[in-house]
């Protein structure tokens, strides 16, 4: 896998949110399990959709249709990890989300810890069929 820039990630993302490292989140490698990842990232995605498109779940929700993680390095107790999200792609009732986690290790070095892309499908919360995704958002995933 090619080396990533830290400083190149960050500058390519607007969104960006804080994480918390919480000691349940540690395993008995003393680091952050694997499976924590996926929650550190569907966070960072609820977030964004919620802070960057203003976009209310309780009519038009959204569900995972594709996630695909690359881990780059470990995360640790002492590290301080943030979420990196932007969109790539908006279909008709489906989007492409790229996140990142980036930040510090104890003694100050600037990582990138892990990549993740994540396509999400806009459905109905009543019928949880797909539908298109609302212009409103649209617009702010375009530009984010």
């Amino acid at each position: 896998m090619p080396q990533v820039n830290p400083a190149e990630i960050r500058s390519a993302f607007s969104f960006s949110k804080p994480i918390q490292v919480r000691f349940s989140d540690i395993d008995g490698y003393l680091h952050v399990n694997n499976g924590i990842y996926f929650s550190y990232f569907e966070h960072a995605r609820a977030v964004f959709l919620y802070e960057a498109c203003g976009w209310n779940v309780l009519t038009v929700g959204t569900v995972v249709g594709r996630v695909e993680i690359d881990y780059l390095r470990p995360i640790h107790m002492e590290d301080q990890v943030e979420a990196l999200v932007k969109c790539t792609r908006v279909g008709n009732s489906s989007f492409d989300l790229d996140q990142y986690l980036v930040g510090k290790n104890a003694a100050g070095e600037e990582l990138v810890f892990a990549k993740c892309k994540c396509v999400l499908v806009s459905v109905d919360m009543k019928t949880m069929k797909p539908v298109p995704v609302p212009p409103e958002y649209r617009t702010k995933l375009e530009h984010s």
